[in-house]
């Protein structure tokens, strides 16, 4: 396989993977949106709930982290994947070890960082 056969690949398995988190959240899954980890020790509660599921729980994670379609607003700021420190923008990912999901830019969780 050469290198662009192989990001092909993945881009779609990315897309697949992303449309099926787009309709587990339109389907109206319940997310933890808050409280926000806005605290070391709140970081380090839901990386550790995320760290005892299965990689393939879709569900529990979006539910832990707290995923919405759209960014969440606090005061005058708003968090969106885009604006996160553990958003790749070209591949629409989320490279948090515990999360490692495709996400689109507008999408949010609870573990937003700057």
């Amino acid at each position: 396989m050469t290198d662009s056969s192989i990001k092909t690949s993945q881009a779609a398995n990315d897309e697949s993977l992303r449309d099926q988190l787009r309709a587990l959240l339109k389907d109206g899954l319940e997310t933890e949106v808050e409280p926000r980890a806005y605290t070391h020790e709140q970081v380090l509660d839901i990386v550790a709930r995320l760290q005892q599921l299965e990689e393939s729980n879709l569900e529990e994670k979006l539910k832990t982290a707290g995923f919405t379609l759209t960014p969440y607003r606090h005061e005058d700021d708003e968090q969106a994947c885009e604006t996160c420190m553990y958003y790749q923008l070209h591949r629409k990912f989320c490279e948090l070890p515990e999360l490692m999901l495709p996400a689109e830019p507008q999408w949010s969780c609870r573990l937003w960082r700057i």
